[in-house]
């Protein structure tokens, strides 16, 4: 189901370049959330247009009505936003919250020379007695994957991971949570679980936060 945004690259690309360079007031990440992305990674030159967290934002989908299209098509999408790293800018290594999701990128906005030069990457350490031990000194261990636009990357964000924009452009990724698939009845379970935890009254803040004024 993922395939479609891939192949449709240049149609949500452009619906971005559009948001960045008509310079909409796109929020910060770290305010996104009140005290839940205060400090520790978010303190950095990183900014969220959301689209999705467990409801469709109705407002910013205005302006991206082809990637709302493709992003309603795809099953078990919770959460959707561009993340937009500016330059210079390193996330921390940290670990995600919760194993019932994947993490999806889409390579939306990459400097071109990342092909060669290696500038924006992400690095995961998927190593069990290493994520047991939670040391976060053990990312150097990680294995690096470097953002290409118009290509996918799926990985478990609750291993050990941090990423980096080395370059002296924007990076832009398009980024989902997904539910996992799990084998029944463990999925009623967990379907039941994710459902309820979408209709947190911090998601309907986080919604109102994120809508561009």
């Amino acid at each position: 189901e993922l395939r479609i945004l891939e192949q449709s690259h240049h149609l949500i690309k452009n619906e971005c370049n559009n948001l960045i360079n008509n310079d909409f007031q796109i929020i910060d990440i770290q305010n996104l959330a009140g005290k839940y992305t205060q400090g520790g990674i978010h303190t950095i030159k990183w900014k969220s247009y959301l689209l999705k967290a467990g409801e469709f934002v109705e407002e910013n989908c205005q302006l991206c009505p082809e990637t709302t299209k493709l992003l309603a098509q795809i099953p078990g999408v919770h959460l959707a936003f561009f993340s937009i790293l500016y330059p210079k800018q390193y996330i921390k290594p940290h670990f995600g919250y919760y194993k019932g999701f994947l993490r999806y990128h889409l390579g939306v906005i990459v400097p071109a020379e990342n092909h060669h030069l290696k500038l924006c990457w992400l690095r995961v350490n998927d190593d069990g007695e290493t994520n047991a031990s939670r040391d976060k000194k053990a990312i150097e261990q990680g294995e690096k994957y470097y953002w290409q636009e118009g290509e996918g990357v799926i990985f478990d964000d609750t291993l050990l991971h941090d990423a980096m924009n080395d370059s002296d452009q924007i990076r832009v990724v398009l980024w989902l949570d997904i539910e996992r698939p799990m084998k029944r009845p463990l999925n009623w379970i967990h379907h039941g679980l994710i459902k309820l935890g979408m209709k947190h009254p911090v998601l309907k803040k986080v919604r109102e936060n994120a809508i561009i004024r």
